[in-house]
């Protein structure tokens, strides 16, 4: 890989004008300019984006934390995010949290030795760390953040809770999300909502992560304690799927004997058989709008609104008993 030094041996010029000339930081006359394109184009060379980042005090780099990259959900919204930037010059360091404290320390300092421009985070308990450094909170969204882009979850979870009561409900069992997700608590206060006002009994099954990994574990488990539920309010479309899967090991008929909704919408739920009926999160959408918000507060532009709120849709598939008419 060529050098900067090599550039200027080639070019007949100074580094230092070089340099001006990659940082358009002063003069450099016209037959220099030339000359030094010209030597850029033979070496192909690339400048070091740390180092004018930090000679420039601001780098073209985007940190995203993600809680689980083993999710569907959030490749789609990398891929939103990452093609937002993209659009806009800059380019993505991801850090894979996977729920381990340590892991999202050192990728927070990675964002720091690469003095990133801004931070994406879908991770609980990491606004502490920005200190003052452009910032937004996606998809996973407490009230005190200022710059936010996630759903209606309260709304997820009436739409579910109503698809479900609508469709011969007996013993629903409400598959409760992770207690440290602020998501979780939106969703159950909207399946409660409709199932009180319908006076559908239920009982809570309550999990401890979205993790991927602990999905089979958990469908085991919750049909274990839960053999006899006939409805089923999964917290996301892994667990859903996760809980299907068992059921069907165990001979329980989808959705006969068991009907399930789950949450998100991922695109391999419509391709199972039967197929997920769930709440559909725009996942891209979440990335996307994310990143345009974090790079107009890093270049200071016009933001009309800082905390953005994206709708949901309920999709139906075979996974739910047909409507009761009455319902």
């Amino acid at each position: 890989m060529a050098t900067i030094k090599e550039v200027a041996e080639l070019a007949g010029v100074s580094v230092a004008t070089v340099s001006r000339f990659m940082n358009n930081s002063g003069y450099v006359g016209k037959a220099s300019r030339e000359k030094v394109e010209k030597a850029i184009k033979l070496l192909n060379f690339s400048p070091n984006e740390v180092a004018r980042s930090l000679y420039q005090k601001k780098s073209k780099l985007i940190g995203l934390l993600l809680p689980d990259i083993a999710n569907p959900f959030f490749p789609l919204v990398a891929k939103g995010v990452e093609d937002k930037i993209n659009e806009l010059g800059y380019s993505l360091i991801l850090g894979n949290v996977q729920g381990d404290l340590e892991k999202e320390k050192d990728y927070l300092k990675i964002f720091a030795q690469n003095n990133v421009a801004g931070v994406l985070s879908a991770v609980q308990g990491s606004t502490k760390e920005f200190h003052g450094m452009p910032f937004v909170l996606l998809d996973r969204v407490s009230e005190d953040i200022e710059f936010a882009v996630h759903t209606d979850d309260f709304h997820g979870g009436e739409l579910a809770a109503q698809a479900i009561s609508e469709r011969q409900a007996k013993h629903v069992v409400i598959m409760v999300g992770p207690k440290d997700v602020p998501s979780s608590h939106d969703r159950l206060s909207g399946n409660l909502k409709v199932l009180n006002e319908k006076n559908i009994p239920y009982q809570l099954y309550q999990t401890d992560t979205y993790q991927f990994d602990s999905a089979e574990k958990t469908a085991q488990h919750f049909l274990d304690q839960f053999p006899h539920a006939d409805s089923v309010i999964a917290s996301n479309d892994v667990y859903a799927l996760a809980v299907m899967k068992e059921a069907i090991k165990r001979g329980i008929r989808i959705p006969e004997e068991l009907q399930i909704i789950g949450y998100d919408d991922m695109p391999f739920a419509a391709l199972m058989f039967p197929g997920l009926s769930t709440i559909a999160q725009p996942a891209y959408e979440i990335g996307y709008q994310a990143a345009d918000l974090l790079c107009r507060h890093i270049e200071n532009k016009i933001i009309l609104k800082k905390r953005i709120q994206l709708p949901v849709t309920l999709i139906i598939r075979e996974s739910l008993r047909e409507k009761m008419e009455n319902g």
